[in-house]
């Protein structure tokens, strides 16, 4: 999902190589391998606290509250979302960019309709209680401190 359809949609368009280096490419880049960084610390996050992965089928067994889900619930997909992004703005490509749309609002309509009530159910007063602290999608002043309750998967 991450690779081979932005591959698919740039050749689709035609888009080759990169324009000449610039400023927008050195933004593109930048978000990139902060995406990238991102979501490899939610997989070792995963891995470390939650004792299990990203994978459906070793889903964490432990709330996760620690490293990047003390800011956001979903920095996985956030992560995700700024590479893909970060490679529209570096292809300067909007058919790319909007790929990266598309997958936020997927993703988005997943954790609301899937993820999040299999962990409220899973987890209980400690999920609910970690919702009220830490948002969604965009991080607040008021994130966790990563004590006491856990965080989403």
């Amino acid at each position: 999902m991450l690779l081979f359809v932005p591959a698919r949609l740039l050749s689709s368009v035609g888009v080759g190589a990169p324009p000449p280096f610039g400023v927008v490419q050195g933004i593109g880049v930048a978000l990139t391998v902060a995406g990238v960084v991102l979501a490899l610390s939610c997989v070792l996050t995963f891995v470390r606290i939650g004792k299990g992965t990203p994978a459906p089928f070793d889903p964490p067994r432990r709330l996760v509250n620690r490293g990047p889900y003390s800011f956001l619930r979903n920095p996985m997909y956030v992560g995700a979302g700024a590479a893909l992004a970060g490679a529209a703005l570096y292809y300067r490509s909007l058919p790319l960019f909007a790929y990266a749309a598309a997958f936020m609002l997927a993703a988005h309509l997943f954790v609301v309709a899937y993820e999040e009530p299999v962990l409220r159910a899973k987890f209980g007063d400690d999920y609910a209680a970690y919702c009220r602290r830490v948002a969604r999608w965009l991080p607040h002043a008021r994130a966790s401190t990563g004590k006491a309750e856990g965080g989403a998967a």
